[in-house]
């Protein structure tokens, strides 16, 4: 069998995590790696930017699946990654996160008998509800080898009875991007500070018309006091396109690079955020942060005080938490997702078992 992986991305988080493993991956040698890119984010403000930014090879693979409804785009992915998966001949396939994308090639590695690595494996929210929820308990029971960002996440699957040696802490490879890349993070050019960032793209609350609809009216109230930045996911935009009223006094941005996106997290007073990676990206840049969401997978973030959790279906509560993250003082910052060193681990590892 030839030495090498197949590697599956299809959203922005995962070109960030697959820069980091893969620069570390070619650094070791002897490993030949087959990128796929299944077109999940495929306009240039969601998807190019970011190879261009973070000096990610082209694809070897663009499957150009595009949008779709769960159901559709999943189907429509695993029977393309199934014949690359064939076509390629890995001796293991490597997946990142959550998204329909990964739940696609850890189904078709599993039908082929290929064994599946998990970036970012362990995260749980505990709520069902959330398409991102099943992808990932889907992905983590299929996988062959875990590799889990905090001690949390590897004492969750060890709840589910998965274990070492399938298991691995390694740490966090966003952590890993945002130490790579802060040197080139240059002041914000949209607005001048104070101002609040906001983004919200996760289905549950924009395809909840009176969720959105209380987002909206918050986010529009704190506009009254502090600039409100929020860019656009296309979700979104498909969301309130018609009616500007609803986001009248907010300054909207479209879909910002990986770099951009940084920036704007910097300079940020606070962030409000339906992302799991963003609610990451606001501790490391020594930002408060309120997620919209009754719940979250980032759990420690919330225990540490970093992060504040406010219910999406009430304007008042995501106001009021908006308060409190800018009137409360920070805690004292400790290491929760490791040393910046999770993605030469999982290269590491990768390496030998490839072998």
């Amino acid at each position: 069998m030839p030495n090498r992986i197949l590697t599956i991305v299809g959203a922005r988080p995962q070109f960030v995590k697959a820069a980091m493993v893969s620069r570390a991956l070619s650094a070791f040698g002897g490993v030949e790696e087959v990128l796929v890119h299944t077109g999940q984010h495929y306009d240039d403000n969601m998807s190019s930017v970011f190879f261009r930014e973070l000096g990610i090879r082209e694809p070897d693979l663009n499957l150009q699946i595009g949008s779709g409804s769960h159901g559709a785009q999943t189907g429509q992915m695993l029977v393309a990654i199934e014949r690359a998966i064939v076509d390629a001949d890995p001796r293991a396939v490597l997946v990142y996160g959550d998204t329909n994308s990964t739940l696609a090639g850890a189904l078709a590695a599993a039908k082929l008998g290929v064994p599946l690595l998990h970036v970012e494996a362990g995260l749980r929210s505990f709520n069902r509800a959330m398409p991102e929820e099943v992808n990932r308990v889907v992905a983590d029971t299929l996988a062959s080898v875990l590799y889990a960002p905090t001690s949390r996440a590897v004492e969750n699957l060890a709840a589910e009875g998965i274990l070492a040696p399938r298991v691995l802490e390694v740490g966090d490879v966003m952590y890993d991007a945002a130490l790579s890349f802060r040197e080139r993070v240059s002041p914000s050019r949209y607005i001048a500070a104070p101002y609040v960032l906001a983004t919200i793209h996760r289905a549950e609350n924009t395809d909840d018309p009176s969720r959105l609809s209380a987002i909206l009216d918050a986010l529009r109230t704190i506009a009254r006091s502090c600039a409100v930045i929020l860019p656009l996911h296309p979700r979104t935009r498909a969301r309130i396109e018609g009616n500007p009223a609803l986001v009248e006094g907010i300054q909207i941005l479209k879909p910002v690079g990986y770099l951009e996106m940084l920036r704007l997290e910097r300079d940020a007073a606070v962030i409000l955020t339906d992302s799991g990676g963003v609610q990451k990206e606001a501790f490391f840049q020594g930002v408060p942060c309120v997620t919209i969401r009754r719940e979250t997978e980032w759990v420690e973030l919330v225990e540490a005080g970093w992060n504040r959790l406010a219910d999406p279906e009430r304007s008042d509560a995501i106001v009021s938490a908006y308060e409190g993250a800018l009137r409360d003082a920070l805690p004292a910052k400790i290491p929760l997702y490791g040393d910046g060193a999770a993605a030469q681990r999982v290269a590491g590892h990768i390496a030998g078992i490839s072998r």
